[in-house]
């Protein structure tokens, strides 16, 4: 299959390709998404397929309005509802219970639940318009990889594999959006994201469970990134907690016989001595930029085969911090560098 990739002002021949069962890519604000019919099960099915994915991993579904989502979940809350006009379109997914037989048991894992997101991307806005239907959209990476936070990206893991991808530039963000549970007594984020627990007690008046990240073995995750290995690159990386620790790190990796790779912020490549074995990919200035470059990072270090090891910076884990680490550490398989 050739993967035709598609600029923005081409977005009418992307949607044909959606509403003709096919696999397109297609950006937002966070990472790209690999969209598919959400009504059409033949193509779902090679959503999964395409990524590798497990399937009773639920997939998102992308809508361009409100009215949509009135179309298969439950009647909404008056928080939802809040929520809504508060951060849509942008990077904030809310999982309604659905009306029954509303949604196929491939797009939600088998549950009665299903997750929905409104993106800020224009271009994507009008490929889901176009295309007359509401899409799916997890990652477009092998799953289990980084993330994709450019059209390059995408072509990399899926090239051959699906029929297109819509290229809007790089991503905003960089990490998946915020995944908050909504079906139940109390609002649970289930995923950090962007949008922050804080920000949303602010809209709601009440308070929101943020320890909701992980289910068991045998458990049905009800949104992304709970049960499964994901954003891990080929090498190893290992979480370096503080500032303070950096000299130390940065001396044992001296000490390795093999080439190794450096994410660290401006400030700290500069007040740093790099050994010479060592390579360096910046994540810019703050937690917002290292967010953004996260992912972009990680696969940067995938191409350079030779190196087998990574130095990451932490952030302090709140706000968009929390969304970084929750990545981070699924990506070092919570492996920390000790002093």
């Amino acid at each position: 299959m050739e993967t035709k990739v598609f600029k923005s002002n081409e977005v009418a021949a992307a949607a044909k390709l959606i509403a003709a069962g096919e696999l397109v890519a297609f950006p937002t604000e966070t990472v790209y998404g690999l969209g598919a019919d959400a009504t059409n099960v033949a193509a779902v099915k090679q959503v999964y397929v395409a990524k590798g994915r497990p399937s009773d991993n639920p997939l998102i579904v992308h809508v361009a309005d409100v009215a949509t989502v009135e179309r298969f979940a439950q009647p909404l809350s008056a928080a939802a509802q809040k929520l809504i006009k508060a951060f849509w379109p942008g990077p904030l997914t809310m999982i309604f219970n659905l009306q029954p037989g509303a949604l196929a048991p491939e797009v939600t894992g088998g549950l009665t639940t299903a997750a929905f997101r409104n993106p800020n991307n224009e271009a994507t806005l009008n490929l889901i318009r176009e295309a007359h239907t509401p899409i799916v959209g997890p990652s477009a990476n092998t799953s289990g990889k980084p993330s994709p936070t450019t059209a390059e990206h995408v072509l990399h893991d899926l090239n051959g594999k699906i029929a297109g991808i819509l290229d809007d530039g790089a991503t905003q963000v960089g990490v998946e959006s915020t995944v908050l549970d909504m079906s139940g007594d109390q609002p649970a984020i289930l995923r950090p994201g962007a949008v922050t627990a804080e920000a949303i007690e602010a809209v709601i008046g009440e308070t929101v469970l943020t320890e909701q990240h992980h289910v068991g073995a045998t458990e049905v995750p009800k949104a992304p990134g709970m049960k499964y290995k994901h954003y891990a690159p080929n090498a190893q990386v290992y979480i370096v907690d503080q500032p303070t620790d950096w000299p130390a790190a940065l001396k044992w990796a001296a000490s390795q016989s093999v080439p190794m790779g450096v994410m660290a912020t401006d400030d700290i490549l500069l007040n740093n001595q790099l050994p010479a074995n060592c390579e360096q990919f910046s994540l810019g200035t703050d937690v917002k930029s290292a967010s953004r470059e996260l992912f972009a990072g990680l696969r940067h270090f995938d191409t350079e085969t030779e190196i087998k090891d990574i130095l990451c910076s932490a952030f302090e884990n709140k706000g968009l911090g929390a969304a970084y680490m929750n990545r981070l550490n699924k990506s070092a398989g919570q492996t920390h560098f000790s002093v």
